[in-house]
């Protein structure tokens, strides 16, 4: 039996991660805080064992990893300060070095993000991508220590991604719904959107890729994107269109200067809860999110990029 520990696996990408990694005979054991998410994900795959369980704390973490064949690690924010980003995208890929080493876990599937730069992390625009590429720094270097032993890695560099449950497409429509307009920061900025079910392939091909005997492996970087690239703003369109909001026109895109996109992300990080948009989510978008063709991407693993629009029509279509 081929055991796998994943970390984040109640989230957006997590669960098609687990199913599909069930679908081709893994056991597979998901860390949780519990909650609703979790209750969820065991409700309609019976067959995982939810573990609760801090993933920073290192000793339980190693624990859980005793027994395991492999790990994938999918724990990320969005929004937060340099504090927090470096807790969940450097420290957690730290600590989870060390808890492989101990536990004897030989391989490590790890998503990161587009635009992550582990040579040069401090390049980055924004935070979030900073501590992306100092998060990958922290495993290459373990992975270029511990080559010809036992750190098997892949990192994945997925640019946005959507799906049913996206909380991007389907926002854009939402918002369209009861907005007269759409004021949009970034709207030129360029993206190549990867479904989310191709990104939960790369993952469970990626732990099944097997190094030739008596070879070290070494570390594997790919690029996950879709074939098509859109703007920002026709992105926006697309979602009303799709939706069939004002019979597909949609709300007129207020494309915002980048002062006045500033005060937006501003305004937007006082209200409760979760942000729609940061000041650092802003300045991710100061780079196009796209391939930069350095790399490989889906195709080394056999995946044919989904198309965005006939999926997203689909699960559009009835809002």
């Amino acid at each position: 039996m081929k055991n796998v520990l994943v970390l984040g696996g109640t989230g957006f990408v997590g669960t098609p991660v687990c199913e599909m990694l069930l679908q081709q005979g893994w056991q597979v054991t998901v860390c949780s805080r519990l909650g609703a998410s979790a209750e969820l994900l065991q409700r309609n795959l019976p067959e995982i064992h939810v573990l609760e369980l801090d993933v920073h704390d290192e000793m339980a973490l190693t624990q859980a990893l005793t027994g395991q064949q492999a790990v994938v690690n999918l724990v990320a924010i969005l929004h937060g300060t340099a504090d927090a980003f470096e807790k969940v995208h450097v420290d957690l890929p730290r600590k989870l070095v060390r808890a492989c080493s101990a536990a004897g876990v030989r391989q490590m599937v790890h998503v990161s993000a587009l635009g992550a730069n582990a040579i040069r992390p401090q390049s980055a625009p924004s935070m979030y991508l900073r501590s992306k590429g100092q998060g990958e720094a922290v495993l290459l270097q373990a992975a270029a220590l511990e080559q010809a032993s036992w750190f098997d890695l892949t990192i994945l560099r997925p640019s946005v991604i959507f799906g049913v449950r996206d909380k991007f497409l389907n926002v854009f429509a939402q918002l369209q719904k009861v907005l007269p307009v759409m004021p949009l920061a970034g709207a030129t900025t360029r993206f190549q959107p990867v479904w989310v079910e191709d990104v939960a392939s790369a993952v469970v091909r990626s732990l099944e890729r097997t190094a030739i005997a008596g070879a070290p492996k070494a570390p594997l970087i790919l690029e996950l994107c879709g074939p098509d690239v859109f703007t920002l703003r026709h992105l926006v369109q697309l979602s009303a269109r799709l939706s069939g909001i004002r019979g597909g026109r949609g709300r007129p895109v207020l494309a915002l200067p980048r002062w006045l996109a500033r005060l937006q992300a501003t305004l937007m990080e006082l209200a409760p809860g979760e942000p729609l948009m940061s000041r650092d989510n802003l300045n991710s978008m100061k780079i196009d999110n796209v391939a930069s063709g350095n790399v490989p991407g889906l195709s080394y693993l056999g995946i044919e990029a989904a198309s965005l629009v006939p999926i997203a029509s689909a699960y559009l279509g009835g809002k």
